[in-house]
């Protein structure tokens, strides 16, 4: 008997070592568990997202059906949609014709950018140009960009989709407050047609030398559109025939290649090159033409001064043919176009970030600088090359604010101009 009630003891004494084990076990883990919510929260909320639901102790898998939509992913610091803009009034007075002043909303752009995950974004920008668009008013409204843009890593990404030419120093960059002058300059809107877009696909990149670089397949402009009949191609032979992604045709596409080098404080060089068959597949004397266009572009920033200079040119090829049929015509498609300029301002004043700069700009533009040979008698002159003149001054009231006013004096016609202008980004 005494040694049966010493083992039931026994018995007990195990299973309440036991019982306590189990039980501090449990509590350890029930610690352990709550500890780890508690820093899935913290970390929540350092990325700016609701906290993690508390973890149970149950196991069972979350049920979904597959007709069940997704479930929306975590919620993450940058993803956010967030909106931008900019916008421009300008005043233009010609000195020989006062009755021909005008003041104009030049454009009004909305943009947004939504960030979906740490690498995935899209950007958009829609455009309303001279403040009313109808079929009786000169106003337009346009997609300026459309795109997704995927960083593959801090150093290489790709595109795809509606962008802008990465070609001279405004095309990309075209909001008042980031460029001298009440109107963009000739270069960057009669030979690089700013805003210049196409559709199609890009990859970019960067190197810890500073240098960055982008290359890609887009479409092109389309040389069936050429009207020989109208001005349009004199002020801008690529903008008279560009597509813009408005049902454009895509036989013939183009490839470019740029690249910036910033790899000293203040100094940035650049160029690209673009180009591509035009004709388009269409059965007309130009279906074989070739666009080319090349520029080059410097900027340096020492101190209170803002030194620029750019070079930009275009040459299409094999217009002998569609040329002949234009005989008669005053515009015949050009051989050849180019443009350049030279830039200097002076921040003279600044506090905060307010600041007062004079500029001075000097261009030179052709936009039919040669033909191809046709039969003696039956073609069409090269355009003599314009030279422009252009002074004036930034006032920022901000960074994101701009009062322009300027005077722009021609070399060739009667088009000398006062200037007055105000801009605003955000």
């Amino acid at each position: 008997m005494r040694r049966t009630l010493l083992a039931a003891a026994l018995m007990f004494a195990l299973a309440g070592t036991a019982h306590a084990d189990d039980a501090a076990l449990k509590s350890e883990v029930a610690q352990l568990r709550a500890e780890l919510a508690q820093l899935r929260a913290e970390v929540q909320s350092m990325r700016g997202a609701a906290p993690a639901a508390p973890v149970t102790s149950s196991t069972a898998p979350t049920q979904r059906t597959a007709s069940a939509a997704p479930a929306p992913a975590a919620a993450h610091e940058d993803n956010a949609t967030t909106l931008t803009g900019y916008g421009e009034i300008a005043y233009n007075h010609p000195f020989h014709d006062s009755a021909a002043s005008q003041i104009d909303l030049r454009r009004a752009v909305i943009g947004f950018s939504h960030r979906f995950d740490d690498s995935t974004r899209v950007v958009g920008e829609f455009e309303w140009e001279h403040a009313v668009t109808s079929s009786e008013d000169a106003g337009e409204s346009e997609v300026e960009q459309l795109y997704i843009d995927h960083e593959m890593n801090p150093h290489l990404g790709v595109r795809a989709g509606l962008m802008l030419m990465p070609a001279g120093l405004l095309n990309e960059r075209h909001e008042p407050p980031t460029y001298y002058g009440v109107e963009r300059n000739f270069v960057d809107t009669q030979i690089i047609p700013s805003t210049w877009r196409e559709g199609g696909v890009s990859i970019y990149g960067s190197t810890d030398a500073g240098l960055g670089w982008s290359a890609g397949v887009v479409t092109n402009v389309d040389l069936s559109k050429w009207d020989a009949s109208s001005d349009e191609g004199r002020e801008s032979p690529l903008g008279s025939i560009h597509q813009e992604l408005q049902l454009a045709k895509a036989r013939d596409p183009a490839i470019f290649l740029s690249g910036n080098w910033q790899g000293i404080p203040g100094l940035l060089v650049g160029g690209s090159v673009y180009t591509g068959k035009i004709g388009q597949g269409q059965d007309f004397a130009g279906r074989d033409s070739r666009l080319t266009l090349g520029e080059a572009h410097v900027r340096w920033q020492p101190g209170p001064f803002d030194l620029q200079a750019e070079y930009a040119r275009g040459h299409i090829s094999d217009t002998e043919a569609l040329n002949l049929t234009f005989i008669g015509q005053p515009t015949p498609v050009p051989e050849s176009f180019w443009g350049g300029y030279v830039q200097g301002a002076w921040k003279i004043w600044q506090r905060d970030e307010a600041a007062f700069a004079p500029f001075l700009r000097y261009e030179l533009v052709n936009t039919a600088a040669s033909y191809a040979p046709v039969p003696q008698g039956l073609g069409v002159a090269s355009a003599d090359t314009q030279r422009v003149v252009t002074f004036g001054a930034n006032w920022w009231l901000n960074s994101q604010i701009v009062f322009k006013a300027d005077v722009q004096k021609f070399h060739l016609g009667d088009d000398d101009r006062l200037d007055l202008g105000m801009g605003y980004m955000f």
